[in-house]
């Protein structure tokens, strides 16, 4: 990947007013800060897709469907959604733009949209994005039997071994399957991402490593500080292992910016540790109100009940 942005750099050294390579570039950036964890891509990615739409500003899909990635990667979800939405109009048959709008609906709590989105994109291209993003909605619904089956269309349609690993790790977590610790320590040491920071944590307090995992509940917090944007991810990492008050503050910022079942029930978690269940339960009956049935969303709700008993 980075040499496919080596090679669409020097392309644009020989013809700058390709319009189509910068959004391919800046698409290109934006994919390298996922598998990277590296921020320092991202305002390489707006640069590239700033100049496409400069070059192209309308009907500019595959810059529209750029941004909208983009957005969606620094947790700015609106914008996101706006940019997918741009996308489709120019692009109606695009599974990408129908990825990235799921995506940013999902976040949002636009279920009913992200399933009309996650249905266009299921229609234009059965692969593995659009099964895995069916999984998750699946999932979501507490339709367990039917993620299963999602995510193994998803790796009988893998084309790489980081796809193919990616769906098994995703399975084996739906099954409640544990992997062990050196599975989360090399998943760190390729892309050391808060989620996976996070992960790799758990599976150290459940193998009675404490201190270890704390190393790494610190560390994810402290990139999150560092980059802004994913307040949610801050809110639940600090209401377990750092400051209620802090968590608190990350979890009501997040949810001013959208209501949906992930910032219903951080709310919900934050709130209860600050010592206030009673106004936590709503916002723990909205986290499960589709039926999402995630272990950590359960064991919330179940202290949230137990103090208020």
């Amino acid at each position: 990947m980075q040499r496919n942005a080596e090679s669409l750099q020097a392309k644009l050294r020989r013809t700058p007013q390709d319009a189509a390579a910068w959004a391919q570039l800046g698409a290109t950036h934006v994919e390298l800060a996922r598998v990277t964890s590296d921020p320092q891509h991202h305002p390489r990615a707006e640069k590239a897709l700033i100049e496409s739409l400069r070059l192209k500003p309308e009907g500019n899909g595959e810059a529209f469907i750029g941004r909208g990635a983009l957005s969606n990667a620094r947790h700015d979800f609106s914008a996101a959604r706006d940019w997918a939405q741009r996308a489709v109009s120019v692009l109606p048959d695009s599974a990408a733009a129908q990825g990235v709008l799921v995506d940013a609906l999902t976040q949002l709590g636009d279920d009913a949209g992200a399933s009309v989105a996650l249905q266009r994109m299921l229609d234009l291209r059965p692969g593995v994005a659009s099964f895995t993003r069916a999984a998750y909605h699946f999932e979501l619904h507490g339709r367990l039997d039917e993620a299963r089956v999602a995510l193994e269309r998803a790796l009988e349609s893998a084309s790489s071994p980081d796809e193919a690993e990616f769906c098994r790790l995703h399975l084996d977590e739906l099954a409640g399957r544990e992997r062990p610790i050196e599975t989360y320590r090399e998943l760190v040491s390729k892309v050391p991402s808060p989620e996976h920071l996070v992960k790799y944590g758990k599976a150290l307090d459940k193998a009675g490593k404490p201190a270890e995992a704390r190393a790494q509940y610190d560390l994810a917090l402290q990139q999150l500080r560092a980059l802004g944007g994913d307040d949610l991810t801050a809110a639940l990492i600090a209401a377990d292992h750092g400051d209620p008050a802090e968590a608190l503050r990350f979890a009501e910022k997040e949810w001013a910016k959208r209501q949906s079942v992930f910032t219903a029930d951080a709310l919900a978690w934050a709130l209860h540790v600050n010592k206030r269940s009673a106004e936590a339960l709503p916002y723990s009956d909205r986290a499960v109100a589709l039926g999402w049935r995630d272990p950590e969303v359960l064991r919330h709700r179940e202290a949230i009940l137990g103090s208020l008993r």
